[in-house]
């Protein structure tokens, strides 16, 4: 399971990677709180046409859970939408992918699991290959400030998902999540008033945004999660940059540039090395609510 776990939550970082030149395209006309108002109650009416029901099948304290966990991804996407208009795009990328770093310091902290010095290993060759992907320069400001409190933000995302997901109780808590993260970007997009897109084909690239991208990929995560421990699942999707590369050199006609070599290869060996040292987190128990 925990293989099949992890060949999942690389399937969800390989659809998460080709929604990038999507993106890029769909913001030129709807803005970032109102493409993602979008995006996300589209994804949650479907998952609850789908089992209208789930929701009330799991416990309070699962529902409790995915709203937390709901509230933490959503500011976090609010962050980095409003932090990549004031930096970068190279730079959003790094500095969000530090949740890599993030991940294992706020388990072992907030769990006191023990992270191996291979995961350590790992952690550091993964940030090398995303700063080589992504920097040409760096320099701290708003943009970036508030890029990193959205990158730690992921990473208790990671943390939570990772201690209180089930596969029993995935399908419903993604849901949940969903709506959450709709309601967080409706209160973010109120001020200006909601845009709603006016082409067929964005309302296409948004519906496999939503669908793909969204429900089905926030489930198989939630599922993933309940079998791989936070470093482990932190490492697998940090080839997020490397599938936007590849996606924007088959789809987008980019060329093959050393970046993408060099930093994708030191993503892939420390995806390998977190792979081949198992499980590392020591069993905890979860405290009593």
């Amino acid at each position: 399971m925990p293989r099949l776990a992890a060949a999942a939550l690389l399937g969800v970082t390989a659809v998460w990677g080709s929604t990038f030149f999507l993106i890029k395209d769909l913001l030129d006309r709807v803005p970032a709180a109102d493409f993602l108002v979008v995006r996300f109650s589209m994804a949650f009416v479907v998952m609850l046409l789908v089992a209208p029901r789930a929701i009330a099948r799991i416990s309070p304290l699962a529902r409790r859970r995915s709203v937390v966990a709901g509230l933490v991804y959503g500011v976090a996407q609010i962050l980095q939408t409003t932090g990549l208009g004031h930096t970068d795009a190279s730079v959003s990328g790094f500095i969000t992918g530090l949740y890599v770093v993030a991940t294992p310091v706020i388990a072992s902290t907030a769990f006191g699991l023990r992270v191996p010095r291979t995961v350590w290993l790992a952690v550091v060759l993964s940030t090398l290959g995303l700063g080589i992907l992504s920097l040409r320069g760096l320099s701290i400001g708003f943009g970036e400030s508030i890029t990193l409190v959205c990158a730690i933000l992921y990473a208790v995302h990671i943390v939570l998902l990772s201690r209180w997901s089930s596969a029993r109780e995935a399908y419903a808590m993604a849901m949940i999540q969903m709506g959450v993260i709709a309601l967080v970007s409706l209160v973010a997009a109120t001020p200006h008033g909601l845009t709603l897109p006016d082409r067929a084909g964005d309302w296409l690239a948004i519906s496999y945004m939503a669908i793909v991208a969204g429900a089905v990929a926030m489930l198989a995560q939630t599922w993933a999660q309940s079998q791989l421990d936070a470093a482990r699942a932190a490492l697998l999707m940090t080839m997020e940059p490397v599938f936007a590369a590849m996606f924007a050199i088959v789809l987008g006609g980019e060329a093959v540039g050393w970046r993408l070599v060099i930093g994708g290869a030191l993503v892939l060996a420390a995806m390998v090395l977190a792979e081949s040292c198992g499980r590392t987190e020591t069993s905890v128990p979860l405290p009593v609510e």
